[in-house]
């Protein structure tokens, strides 16, 4: 019964033009294999063939001139980059990603073809699942600093993806539980608190007048 190996895991990151996944295009794409001692890394820079706004610039650095300049065409990073998770998928390695329902969503969007065929781990959710009622921010640079991992450079892709496995790691070692799952366990588990928390968070946002419509309930992708 195959399980989660923090050992074995590909962790990857997107940064965009958007925060709505329906239109966000890619402007970097990066991948962090970790085989045991073996570490790889790529990251692809993309021309998205459109404006990138200025405040997706200020996020993460990337002008329209540069990406323009220096950036491949965006569908050949975009397949590129799903051909690699599928091909790590068939090798047994569990895909690891911060906020799995939003990049993933942007490749399905891009695609419009892209399944989750393969284990998927989200160090958010699983954060969230574990750690309920800790207070304070949970983003990626919230998170590191509260596992005690490097995040050298936020919101560049590497960096980003990079973190985001070791926070995995250090995740499996204070809840080794998560270790003994079957990859269909822990699927269905995370799933299943991204669910509730959601759930609770759309009521909360209702029942105060606020929109709830940018709340999804559905993970690793949304529906």
């Amino acid at each position: 019964m195959a399980s989660f190996d923090a050992s074995r895991m590909l962790s990857f990151d997107l940064e965009t033009t958007s925060a709505n996944p329906g239109e966000a295009r890619i402007v970097t794409s990066a991948l962090v294999r970790i085989d045991g001692s073996t570490v790889t890394s790529s990251e692809e820079l993309a021309d998205p063939g459109v404006e990138i706004p200025e405040e997706a610039a200020a996020v993460h650095g990337i002008t329209t001139e540069k990406a323009r300049a220096e950036g491949r065409p965006h569908d050949e990073v975009l397949d590129e980059t799903v051909a690699a998770i599928r091909k790590d998928w068939e090798d047994g390695l569990t895909l690891v990603v911060f906020n799995a329902p939003y990049d993933l969503t942007v490749l399905r969007h891009l695609t419009g073809t892209f399944t989750v065929d393969g284990p998927v781990y989200d160090p958010l959710v699983i954060d969230r699942a574990k750690d309920r009622y800790r207070k304070g921010k949970r983003n990626l640079g919230a998170l590191s600093e509260f596992y005690g991992v490097r995040l050298d450079n936020a919101h560049e892709a590497t960096s980003d993806a990079t973190a985001a496995a070791r926070i995995a790691w250090k995740q499996v070692r204070m809840w080794p539980e998560l270790a003994k799952m079957s990859f269909g366990e822990l699927m269905e588990y995370q799933a299943v608190q991204y669910y509730t928390s959601n759930s609770e968070l759309k009521t909360y946002f209702e029942s105060r007048g606020r929109d709830a419509s940018g709340v999804t309930l559905s993970w690793p992708m949304e529906g």
